[in-house]
């Protein structure tokens, strides 16, 4: 039977489930199965929002923002690179091919915005992009895909240097800076590469940089992630900047070794550093603190992300309630047409949503529709 006919079956089902959820208990049903149908129509209304409110299929990207009006200046390359791996785990979610001719029409795209091209200026943004369309590769078999990855991750390796011990420069021009979102999405992009080549070089990159992240700019008192340092020039680490984002991708390196060693003691920091991001980094209710829009938008969407990510590897419910508790929250301070504000529980927002929020929004609902799915479940 073709894939998207049992997709749709079985989305038939579980609506069925969704509406008469009593008749499916007693039928012997557990109670997961029309929760899972709600968290898919969640995200699925998330989705369609974004694929209609910003697709622009003039440029083969989404637009900044929505409302849009000459809103796609400057060129955001990193938002772009989520957009991709949104339209990934729409992708996995629903089997769906239109979402992979999405991400063929946006690696063309953004080529043609960039000059014709992927480098940029910035080792994190070309880290976000290496990240995503090497995922593309594993869930396509496009070559086109693994090869620019590895292009990118050439140039990446060159930011290392000795400077404060070690460690990725933040951008090209600005090599004696060195920051934890340039060195955690590239401890996760050189561990996976392992995972695809056997490369053993692609694993001691990923022990080397996770090691100066890991002796650099963690806290060993919280469990929690630094920002940077270095960034005034005077060589101090600005402990007080804690970001969603740095937790994420800390986490998200754990597991990738994890999964690439067996070692636990990364699965250990893992969950430690995830754990800290859950009780210090949320509102009373457990609600993840708001980074406002820009390039904050796209902070929580990442803890989100790799939180999954462990999830997968270590079935801690924990992390699925408070993912669900925040899927819930925002979906109660939605904006109509199913447009998300930065801040993810009422009241909710008005006005303009950037689209490194609205991705945000976008990935928490599809990203907890899959790990809810997973429940139960052995562990990869």
């Amino acid at each position: 039977m073709p894939r998207m006919v049992i997709v749709l079956l079985a989305s038939c089902v579980l609506i069925g489930w969704a509406l008469f959820p009593r008749g499916a208990q007693a039928a012997g049903l557990t109670p997961r199965e029309p929760e899972l149908a709600e968290y898919e129509a969640r995200a699925d209304a998330a989705l369609e929002a974004l694929m209609s409110l910003y697709w622009n299929p003039a440029l083969r990207m989404f637009n900044n923002a929505y409302p849009c009006e000459n809103c796609n200046e400057p060129f955001h390359y990193w938002w772009q690179a989520h957009g991709i791996d949104v339209l990934l785990d729409a992708y996995e979610r629903t089997g769906d091919d239109v979402y992979l001719q999405r991400v063929s029409d946006m690696y063309d795209g953004l080529r043609w915005r960039n000059g014709g091209h992927l480098f940029n200026d910035f080792y994190d943004d070309e880290q976000w992009m290496a990240l995503a369309l090497l995922r593309a590769y594993t869930l396509s078999n496009d070559e086109r895909y693994l090869h620019a990855a590895q292009r990118l991750w050439d140039d990446i390796r060159n930011g290392w240097n000795d400077a404060f011990g070690g460690g990725i420069s933040w951008r090209k021009s600005q090599r004696d800076y060195k920051n934890a979102p340039a060195n955690g999405p590239a401890a996760i992009l050189a561990a996976r590469l392992y995972r695809i080549t056997g490369d053993e070089a692609h694993l001691e990159w990923a022990k080397r940089i996770y090691g100066w992240l890991k002796s650099h700019l963690l806290d060993p008192e919280t469990g929690l992630v630094w920002d940077g340092i270095n960034r005034t020039g005077d060589g101090a680490i600005d402990k007080g900047w804690l970001f969603t984002y740095n937790q994420g991708t800390f986490v998200g390196a754990g597991v990738e070794l994890y999964r690439v060693t067996g070692d636990e003691a990364y699965l250990l920091d893992a969950k430690r550093t995830a754990h800290a991001a859950l009780t210090r980094l949320v509102d009373l209710n457990g609600i993840f603190l708001e980074d406002g829009q820009g390039d904050g938008g796209l902070f929580k969407g990442i803890l989100v992300r790799y939180l999954v990510e462990l999830y997968k590897v270590d079935r801690d419910s924990a992390i699925l309630e408070a993912l669900r508790k925040n899927a819930d929250s925002l979906w109660e301070a939605r904006m109509p047409e199913n447009v998300f504000g930065p801040r993810w529980r009422v009241p909710r927002h008005y006005g303009t949503v950037d689209l490194s929020t609205q991705l945000s929004a976008v990935k928490l609902f599809n990203l907890v529709a899959l790990a809810h799915a997973l429940e139960g479940e052995e562990v990869e």
